[in-house]
């Protein structure tokens, strides 16, 4: 079994003029990354491997939730849909049992939407644990199991 934390960068400022790429994350942004990593944390989830899109809310949401954790950047992730999403995590080395991607929306929330189905609110910084039986190279849509799901703004 194989599992996937699927998450939104947290909460990003917008400053007119300034590179989408570039926008950093609002205080609260800041403070709900570092309790991204808490609940994963208390989930009893050690993540292996951080995906990350290159987009600075998305890197800083990543240090701040997994501080310690080996984080690749990949700029596919950055304005990807859910298809480029799934060729990224297909590629895994089969040994990571634990993994976490995180991007942006709509991508995201449809990746985790088409693994398990049903209706998942997706605000910055939420996630959703997906549990998988197959290998990374199969995952294909409809093959999850959502174990949890997290969202800033309802914890």
């Amino acid at each position: 079994m194989r599992t996937l934390i699927v998450l939104r960068h947290a909460k990003a400022v917008h400053v007119p003029g300034l590179a989408d790429k570039e926008r950093p994350l609002t205080d609260r942004g800041e403070r709900d990354a570092v309790r991204v990593g808490e609940e994963i944390k208390a989930l009893g989830l050690a993540p292996e491997l951080v995906l990350c899109s290159p987009a600075r809310r998305t890197t800083r949401t990543a240090e701040l939730a997994f501080p310690t954790v080996e984080t690749s950047y990949e700029r596919d992730i950055y304005e990807a849909y859910p298809e480029e999403l799934y060729e990224l995590v297909r590629r895994l080395d089969p040994d990571v049992e634990t993994l976490v991607l995180c991007g942006h929306n709509p991508g995201v929330q449809e990746l985790a939407l088409s693994l398990v189905g049903g209706e998942l609110s997706f605000r910055p910084g939420a996630f959703a644990v997906v549990e998988v039986d197959s290998p990374w190279v199969d995952l294909w849509p409809g093959e999850g199991r959502l174990v949890a799901h997290w969202d800033p703004k309802g914890a």
